[in-house]
């Protein structure tokens, strides 16, 4: 009898020192210079390992693709992803939303077209026959986004992908491009060094922090928990928040179906 209890006791022993061992990897698609990215997410990282007793790190990515690919082959558990970059991770290797940011309080941001200010550029169909700045090839949110108002990538003279949003901004204050396009609180970082505004896109599904598809139901449970108690103002909560993005004021629970306008933006361009 003793002995059955023991077989049955052990298992479980096992499943607790291995749920406590949980290694976390996580991953981001390449908003900053990677030295940039590590200090903006390993506040963060830290807060998740403190909060849910994993080992948790990060590593970033060189490029939005792979980012997606880091996600999918588990080298990473979860990632923070634009919604382009969930779009694909989730159509190739079924990635789970687990929460996204709250920007200003809202649950969407805006991605905006800015030339330098004293630019004699008003609006953004002025801006044809020019010299314009993307981010990443992969981020098909940006063209799809300038279609839908009626510019193609093919009505610049010329086009470069410069990575990163903050690489868009100083491009374009030194005037080596006309305009450029950068989510909204990478402007209102960059808009007192002389950036103005010519377009605003309407209001997109949030970035968000997603779940390889091997991660356990468990482990996203107690991720979303660690991610919805920095919903309670505190100065660590803040400071956390602020070195994420200077505009985040918290999260919520996301869902795939909060990402169907951005999919039908992006089919538009793939065509």
């Amino acid at each position: 009898m003793c002995q059955t209890r023991l077989f049955l006791i052990l298992p479980f022993f096992l499943w607790l020192s291995l749920a406590h061992a949980q290694d976390i990897t996580i991953g981001a698609v390449a908003m900053d210079a990677p030295v940039e990215m590590i200090k903006r997410m390993t506040p963060l990282a830290e807060y998740l390992a403190q909060k849910t007793g994993y080992a948790v790190q990060f590593r970033p990515a060189p490029t939005l693709n792979s980012a997606v690919e880091d996600l999918g082959k588990d080298a990473v558990q979860i990632a923070y992803m634009t919604p382009a970059a969930y779009i694909a991770a989730h159509e190739k290797y079924q990635a789970v939303p687990l929460v996204s940011p709250l920007t200003h309080g809202k649950s969407t941001f805006n991605l905006v077209v800015v030339v330098q200010k004293n630019s004699p550029v008003k609006k953004l169909e002025e801006l044809k026959g020019k010299r314009f700045a993307f981010g990443d090839p992969k981020a098909l949110l940006q063209p799809a986004v300038l279609l839908e108002a009626g510019m193609k990538v093919q009505d610049f003279s010329d086009v470069a992908y410069l990575k990163h949003y903050d690489n868009i901004a100083k491009a374009v204050l030194l005037g080596d491009f006309d305009g450029g396009i950068m989510k909204d609180t990478v402007y209102e970082k960059f808009a007192s060094q002389g950036l103005r505004v010519v377009y605003t896109s309407p209001p997109l599904a949030s970035y968000v922090f997603v779940a390889g598809s091997k991660l356990n139901a468990v482990t996203q449970e107690k991720l979303k928990e660690a991610f919805m108690a920095l919903n309670r103002p505190s100065p660590e909560t803040l400071s956390i928040l602020k070195s994420l993005d200077q505009g985040y004021s918290g999260f919520q629970l996301s869902s795939d179906q909060d990402y169907d306008q951005e999919r039908k933006l992006i089919n538009s361009v793939k065509k």
